[in-house]
């Protein structure tokens, strides 16, 4: 079941005090999840990238197409896993479920500029439709 805004500004709200009171803390807290999880993915995709290359030059110097092609496949999966690895990782001090929290307020604001937008055109519709 889903936190009320409430409760997501109060849960904000004691995030930040951790943060503020005591930053060590907190980031020891952080490091615990999926951060680390993605961080030691990377770091394992950039190894696999090395082997890939190992493997491409060995096809190149024992002339086995093959094992080029493989070293190749291996540097080019290797480089997927890196880059998703590196853009799905959470920022400091965020959490990886306030990404979808976020897209919902940033909705809300669009729609309500948009509101605005449409009431103030209507707004001058009327105003010249009354001149």
């Amino acid at each position: 079941m889903p936190l009320s805004e409430h409760e997501q500004r109060m849960l904000e709200q004691m995030e930040r005090a951790l943060y503020a009171e005591d930053p060590k803390f907190a980031t020891a807290l952080e490091g615990s999840g999926l951060r680390t999880y993605t961080r030691r993915r990377v770091y394992q995709a950039v190894a696999g990238f090395l082997v890939g290359i190992a493997l491409l030059m060995a096809g190149m110097v024992a002339k086995q197409v093959w094992l080029s092609v493989v070293g190749f496949l291996v540097m080019l999966g290797c480089a997927v896993l890196a880059v998703t690895g590196w853009r799905k990782a959470p920022k400091p001090g965020e959490q990886p479920a306030a990404g979808a929290s976020q897209a919902r307020r940033q909705g809300r604001q669009k729609r309500s500029m948009m509101d605005r937008i449409e009431q103030r055109w209507q707004r001058r519709r009327d105003e010249q439709g009354g001149q």
